[in-house]
């Protein structure tokens, strides 16, 4: 979620399914902006991101949105929650497929029309 905001908000295309995903991405972007003015160290990784924005970039600004949701848990449960219910909203389209994982794993296999038998291990 923050690596696709941070991206967002560097001004490069992020791809995501959906309208109600890419209008989360651009509320939360919105409200990161306004969490950043006056800190200092968050406005200079906004400004490094948006004129290079190369992945060490991007993911600085990432970890500014990590720590802003972290030094204020009520912030980063509404950050986690609209994105949660974006997430939610998307829908596939085209016979296209939306597989939403929240969380950590270690291995995520995501498949469609799978014909015959099939094993994993």
């Amino acid at each position: 979620m923050t690596v696709a905001i941070a991206t967002a908000m560097a001004g490069k295309a992020v791809e995501v399914v959906g309208e109600p995903v890419r209008a989360a991405v651009a509320e939360l972007s919105r409200r990161v902006r306004e969490r950043l003015r006056g800190r200092p160290s968050g406005e200079e990784a906004l400004v490094r991101a948006a004129a290079d924005p190369t992945p060490e970039t991007v993911a600085t600004l990432a970890s500014v949105i990590e720590h802003l949701m972290a030094d204020d848990p009520g912030f980063g449960a509404e950050a986690r929650n609209l994105w949660n219910q974006a997430q939610t909203n998307a829908a596939a389209t085209n016979d296209g497929v939306v597989n939403v994982l929240n969380g950590r794993a270690g291995n995520v296999i995501q498949l469609r029309d799978v014909q015959g038998d099939l094993n994993i291990g």
